[in-house]
């Protein structure tokens, strides 16, 4: 492959014509000849640029509402030719095709005409056949043409030729080609999905492609010796820990940005609630609180399960005030998310905690959004929906003979929508909108109510509470309690309401031990495993 290529003729046709102006003039500085289509080319002659219309190139006139001017050997043949092939060299003489040595072209804006709600003529006319073409057609002979499909590398291209006479090297030939084709295959990617989703309303369709662009390399993965990054989904996406501003604080790992998302996952479930804190470690909340200002719920929070809750992550469900923010600093604290921060709140954490990554997303994403999530198998992929199941209060089924209060029925609510963020076996118990006793991720529920209730014994312990929070409280179970036993153990706890899915071939043993130990017991039909 030849290293340096002297740009003589340069193809544009642009439907985003930022940075054109200037692009032109530095074109000009080295005697490019320009050829362009429609608007670019009467851009151009704005700028006051020379320029030969693609129809004078290639014979014909544009036709067919511009669906086609560049679909011609003339231009495919000047793309395309190998320049040290004699026999190439030989066809392009005797057509009199004239080699291009630089496109520059971006394509019709499918996905923004999608988004505008336009109608269903107009999207498909807004399928770029022509731009794609001559992208993939220049970037496959990078060996002697230079294909550029943004604004933001017009600067590297007229440095580089300003560098060596006029004339593009191999290495950023190479490199352009490769963002070539990742933008044909992220607009094909994107034109497939709206057939398979916006258009035909396809289920599974027999191929899904999907693409997404990198955001940044982190630190590490989920342990120092493995490499991770970020990346951010093309295509309309809801706003969350991906799209969050980050405030101040050390670089992120894999491990900070997924327990960040869980915190933040919860703390969206309580979006239209009072100040809400949640603390999460290891994806798994370890503790919860609604209270009147959002200092207090952290107060409450952190008192669940301080232990845990050293070098965790926090988010909040409002912004956070300075008084918040004093309180978190208190602690180790990995990471605080929250939809923004006041100045007061920014300066404690600027001053006590510089490493502290303080998250700020600016919304909280819609919890009963429809949505998918996948998982990497060996030789697969897993894909299943967002699990936006959620419960009212006039869903409840009573089972026992004692009815439950107002505030049992609150509590219930609460500890159920805790649970559904839980690892499973997930048995949460909660009172007056805090957690009390979270057990996460055990291979049968039992030790998970068990994990629950000890937790709630060591915080008493710490706190130097008279009595257990789990006295009084309701306990929800992710999944139906297989055995009494599990049921049991949280009676042992002094839990004296219980909601679960319910659903087992056992419920009559469990409901005739929830009747004999006094308690109330909702079921809901819904479970919320979470692995």
């Amino acid at each position: 492959m030849t290293d340096l290529v002297p740009v003589r003729r340069a193809l544009i046709s642009l439907s985003d014509k930022t940075g054109l102006e200037e692009l032109a003039a530095g074109l000009a500085r080295h005697g490019v000849e320009i050829v362009s289509t429609g608007g670019t080319a009467a851009k151009l002659r704005e700028f006051g640029a020379d320029v030969r219309d693609i129809s004078e190139l290639t014979g014909f006139p544009e036709m067919m509402d511009g669906r086609v001017k560049t679909l011609h050997p003339k231009v495919h043949g000047g793309l395309l030719g190998v320049r040290d092939n004699p026999e190439h060299v030989a066809a392009m003489a005797e057509h009199d095709i004239a080699p291009i040595d630089l496109v520059v072209v971006n394509l019709y804006p499918f996905l923004q005409t999608v988004m505008s709600g336009a109608d269903r003529d107009t999207i498909i006319e807004n399928i770029d056949i022509g731009g794609p073409s001559m992208v993939r057609s220049a970037a496959k002979n990078h060996a002697h043409v230079a294909i550029v499909t943004s604004p933001a590398d017009y600067a590297a291209l007229l440095a580089e030729l300003d560098a060596n006479g006029g004339a593009t090297t191999l290495d950023l030939r190479k490199a352009l080609a490769s963002k070539a084709f990742a933008l044909t295959a992220e607009y094909d990617a994107i034109v497939s999905q709206w057939f398979s989703f916006g258009d035909q309303q396809q289920r599974w369709p027999e191929s899904w492609t999907f693409s997404s662009t990198l955001k940044m390399p982190l630190r590490y993965g989920e342990n120092p010796h493995q490499q991770a990054a970020l990346y951010l989904p093309v295509g309309p996406t809801a706003r969350g820990i991906a799209q969050a501003e980050q405030v101040q604080g050390k670089e992120l790992s894999y491990n900070n940005l997924n327990d960040a998302n869980a915190a933040l996952e919860l703390a969206a479930e309580f979006r239209d609630a009072a100040p809400t804190i949640v603390i999460v470690k290891h994806a798994n909340p370890c503790g919860v609180a609604t209270r009147s200002s959002l200092v207090d719920a952290w107060t409450e929070a952190l008192a669940c399960d301080s232990i845990s809750a050293f070098g965790g992550i926090v988010a909040a469900n409002r912004p956070l005030d300075a008084a918040t923010a004093e309180a978190i600093a208190a602690i180790f604290t990995e990471v605080v998310v929250a939809p923004d921060a006041d100045q007061g709140a920014r300066e404690i954490f600027a001053k006590k905690k510089k490493n502290l990554r303080l998250l700020l997303t600016g919304e909280l994403p819609d919890p009963s959004r429809g949505s998918q999530r996948m998982t990497v198998i060996t030789g697969g992929l897993l894909v299943q929906d967002g699990d936006n199941g959620h419960i009212t209060r006039d869903q409840l089924k009573c089972v026992t003979r004692r009815q439950p209060t107002d505030q049992e029925i609150a509590d219930c609510l609460f500890a159920w929508t805790v649970a559904k963020h839980v690892k499973s076996n997930a048995i949460v118990y909660a009172r007056d909108g805090v957690t009390a006793g979270i057990g996460a991720g055990q291979m049968n529920r039992r030790d998970s109510a068990r994990i629950a209730a000890a937790k709630a014994v060591e915080a008493a312990e710490i706190n130097g509470w008279p009595e257990l929070r789990t006295i009084g409280s309701a306990v929800a179970s992710d999944a139906f309690f297989p055995f009494a036993d599990g049921l049991l153990a949280a009676v042992e706890a002094g839990a004296t309401a219980v909601i679960q899915p319910g659903g087992s071939i056992r419920d009559d043993e469990v409901i005739a031990a929830a009747d004999e130990a006094g308690l109330t017991m909702l079921f809901t039909g819904m479970r919320h495993f979470r692995h």
